[in-house]
């Protein structure tokens, strides 16, 4: 039988596959009420996503990486404007 922990994580790699494969399809989609349906599809998975991830941390399912320092988000920064 499946435990809490393993069903919440089952559930976020699926919603995380799913916004994985909306960007592909919205990147690509020529029928503008299409691409919005697809948008907001996404936009929902996002919202559904950011909340399955707040009740893993409250639990303890999750632990996300350290966070990054305001030197580093600078460099980040420099580095992606640097590239366009």
């Amino acid at each position: 039988m499946l435990q809490d922990k393993d069903m919440v994580n089952d559930y976020l790699a699926g919603i995380n596959a799913s916004l994985t494969g909306y960007a592909g399809i919205i990147s690509e989609c020529n029928n503008s009420d299409l691409r919005q349906t697809y948008i907001q599809l996404r936009n929902q998975d996002e919202a559904r996503q950011r909340i399955l991830y707040n009740y893993a941390l409250q639990k303890g399912y999750y632990k996300p990486a350290a966070t990054a320092t305001p030197e580093q988000v600078q460099q980040l920064k420099s580095q992606l404007s640097a590239n366009q």
